[in-house]
């Protein structure tokens, strides 16, 4: 054995040791790699640190980027809304819905972002109707898992994998050459769970939605805006179609109550509605969609002109409680005047106990009362410091910029569209829509940065550089003639599948990335020395280490289900190991008709 070689191994273990002891993040052992790797010069630096300018590190940036657009116009929780509108009451017909929802959406998104983002919505969807989550969540998380298998931008392992095959002169896949199989597989996969049900236990959980403190829903005003698109529409109308939104619970008219029992009751320029809805509710309304807070369109400029407020100084919302022995206590929001004593508006409130269906202004304040204050930054930091009976504390949610949902479901169409097409090359199509995301105002810059996992992102800069020296130092074509000695003589369809075993059980400890890294050059090597198809022996690791479903702990999605699930270790085992051998057969036969 050669020097570079022992070398390369040392490295090789270290890292893996890192991986499954979890002694460092993911992205601090990635960059231990790359510096191993150009210190011991077993890659000169500027392979060692090629992984930061490749495609798929490229690529998964600008997915992250492009999945933050689509959350923050609020298109993604209106698929999820849809999805639990049309489930009902039957488990069979919510987890047909939802999975194939999941999978397709991870298809293009990053599966991990899809499971967090179904988990609150399926967690309601069972409360509603008394569903036990044990029986949707496991089949959620799996279906996302699936999903990745649709597109080649569906997990970074396809990314990681198909630059190994251009690395070795094979030619590349493209964006949807791989959906034949995953499709095959994600409806193989919806199929055998619905049949699959009756194994999983009838349990509910809890998920950090379900916090014993948590502001559920806040009570506010809002006015009908001048040429707003609900103008004429019946209350029962408008509130059909804002059913996730809000909840009406009186409707003002010239200063007078208007009964919304009503069915000839139609909305008016001016009306002023009192609802229930969510804090990110509460944010997203935006008059430009007809709607208005009430107090912010009376009082707002207002506030601005009494305030030294910097120009383009963005207004700030945030929570205040009432604390014990408050002289707020007992009085009604009209009476204390936040405007003319703090230079503050009380926009929004909520209270843990008993309904509220007074104007706000009326609202009597209890102690433990939550009041939210629209403002500037200014006035609410005095508020902070001279004020020891009321609370001060930020509101942990975003906005939803629900105007530009259209703009930012077409971006990601388009990026597809081109990336398919190769009028340009993916990591451009996707870079470009990752930009267009910015530059169209669909998601802030500070958030696109926000939503990249840099974690991620030098994780896979510091694997590729690993795969990279694995082939430079002989030791996949090392490994791939020694295999050859033991299944060479196998079928191709058998020495396919073995791949896909070793991988999926690899993935087990480490991610689905190094898993890919790590194999993936060694099937290459060694399908060059057999009849067996370079890209089909790829494939079959790939999927087996995105698609493995043993335990809870081989894919991140499964860790976010295992609490709200009330979950047991042998419970992911009852439908995984099942489900894992079937497409370990599925994908070992389908990659050989479809890269023979």
């Amino acid at each position: 054995m050669e020097l570079n070689q022992f070398i390369f191994l040392i490295i090789l273990a270290g890292a893996l040791y890192l991986f499954i002891s979890e002694k460092l993040s993911v992205d601090m052992i990635g960059i231990l790699i790359i510096l191993s790797l150009a210190i011991t010069r077993v890659l000169d630096p500027k392979e060692a640190f090629s992984g930061f300018a490749s495609e798929p590190a490229l690529i998964v940036v600008a997915v992250f980027v492009l999945s933050s657009g689509l959350t923050a116009t609020g298109l993604t929780d209106a698929i999820g809304n849809a999805v639990g509108k049309f489930a009902g009451k039957n488990q069979w017909v919510a987890n047909l819905l939802v999975m194939a929802t999941v999978a397709l959406l991870s298809a293009f998104t990053h599966h991990l972002m899809i499971t967090a983002m179904m988990l609150p919505i399926v967690m309601r969807l069972c409360r509603e109707h008394d569903m036990p989550s044990s029986r949707l969540l496991i089949p959620m998380a799996t279906a996302a898992s699936l999903g990745t298998t649709m597109t080649l931008i569906g997990a970074p392992a396809f990314l990681l994998a198909n630059s190994i095959l251009k690395r070795s002169g094979e030619p590349g896949l493209r964006l949807f050459d791989v959906t034949p199989l995953g499709a095959t597989l994600v409806g193989t996969g919806i199929v055998f769970i619905l049949l699959m049900l009756w194994v999983l236990p009838k349990t509910s959980g809890r998920d950090r939605h379900d916090e014993k403190f948590r502001i559920d829903e806040v009570f506010t005003e809002l006015i009908v805006t001048e040429r707003s698109k609900w103008l004429g529409l019946g209350i029962a109308d408008f509130q059909k179609e804002n059913l996730k939104r809000f909840v009406i619970v009186g409707l003002k008219r010239y200063g007078n109550r208007i009964s919304t029992l009503d069915a000839e009751v139609k909305l008016q320029e001016h009306d002023i509605l009192l609802v229930k809805t969510s804090p990110d509710e509460l944010l997203s309304v935006d008059e430009k969609m007809g709607l208005a807070l009430r107090s912010v369109k009376k009082y707002g400029e207002e506030v601005q002109s009494g305030s030294s407020v910097k120009e383009a100084e963005e207004p700030v919302i945030v929570q205040g409680l009432i604390a014990p022995q408050s002289p707020f206590v007992g009085k009604t929001i009209g009476e204390i005047d936040f405007l003319r004593t703090l230079g503050v508006l009380v926009i929004a409130l909520w209270r843990r106990d008993g309904w509220i269906y007074h104007e706000i202004s009326q609202v009597r304040l209890k102690e433990g009362d939550l009041i939210i204050l629209w403002g500037y930054e200014a006035q609410l930091d005095e508020v902070h410091q001279n004020s020891d009976f009321l609370l001060l504390f930020p509101l942990q949610v975003r906005p939803k910029k629900r105007i530009k949902a259209k703009t930012a479901g077409l971006i990601m169409l388009i990026s597809v569209f081109v990336a398919a097409t190769e009028t340009l090359p993916p990591h451009i199509a996707f870079l470009a829509g990752a930009v267009t995301m910015v530059l169209t105002k669909c998601v802030s810059l500070r958030s696109a940065y926000e939503a990249i996992e840099v974690k991620i992102f030098v994780m896979i800069a510091g694997v590729i550089p690993l795969g990279l020296a694995m082939e430079k130092t002989g030791l996949a074509a090392l490994f791939a003639r020694n295999l050859s000695l033991l299944i060479a003589h196998w079928d191709p369809w058998a020495i396919l599948l073995t791949f896909f075993v070793a991988a999926g059980l690899l993935t087990q400890i480490l991610s689905d990335s190094a898993t890919t890294v790590l194999i993936a050059p060694i099937a290459v090597a060694f399908a060059k020395t057999t009849e067996v198809s370079p890209t089909a022996a790829v494939v079959c690791v790939t999927v087996g280490a995105v698609a493995s479903f043993l335990t809870p702990i081989g894919h991140h999605g499964n860790l976010l289900i295992l609490g709200p699930g009330n979950y047991r270790f042998i419970d992911f085992l009852k439908i995984g190991l099942p489900l894992t051998a079937l497409i370990a057969v599925l994908t070992s036969f389908m990659s050989l008709r479809l890269w023979s």
